[in-house]
């Protein structure tokens, strides 16, 4: 579980953030912020004078702010399975993990089943012996899964990659 662990931080992040905001704006709008006029600004006389005269840092904020938005927008996506084909099948990505019990190193494994079949992506050292794991996958473990999944004629994708 460590690979969410940069999610979770930074939606702690984000939710920390929208929170504050959302407080202030809360306490603004009700006349709550520690006696605070509701008509008092929020930038120094000098800056507020200076983006009067000339609005373009404004601008470049908000365009700032919106593909930070769209770059949220992705990450939330992706974190969601947005894009990803079929779902996680966790009885086949043991039954692979069982059938690879003596490779060492593998990651990124995982087994989905998708509407045209299954999916069967892992990732392996440069060390191991691609030739065994290959071999392994083509007359037992493929089929193992198949099996256990669906059927023995369901179309498989297996990917292959090895880390250098």
């Amino acid at each position: 579980m460590r690979q969410y662990a940069g999610h979770r931080v930074g939606l702690a992040a984000v939710g920390a953030t929208l929170l504050g905001a959302g407080v202030y704006a809360w306490l603004r709008g009700h006349d709550r912020f520690f006696g605070l006029p509701p008509t008092a600004k929020l930038l120094p006389a000098p800056a507020h004078k200076a983006l009067a005269e000339d609005p373009w840092p404004l601008w470049f904020l908000a365009l700032g702010l919106l593909l930070l938005a769209m770059m949220t927008l992705r990450w939330l996506l992706v974190g969601l399975g947005w894009g990803r084909r079929g779902t996680h099948n966790g009885t086949g990505t043991a039954m692979l993990f069982v059938g690879l019990k003596g490779v060492d190193g593998l990651s990124r494994t995982g087994v989905r089943v998708a509407g045209d079949g299954l999916r069967i992506g892992l990732s392996c050292p440069a060390a191991a012996d691609v030739g065994a794991v290959v071999s392994k996958l083509d007359q037992d473990i493929v089929g193992r899964i198949r099996r256990e999944v669906r059927d023995d004629e369901t179309p498989t994708v297996v990917r292959l990659h090895v880390r250098r």
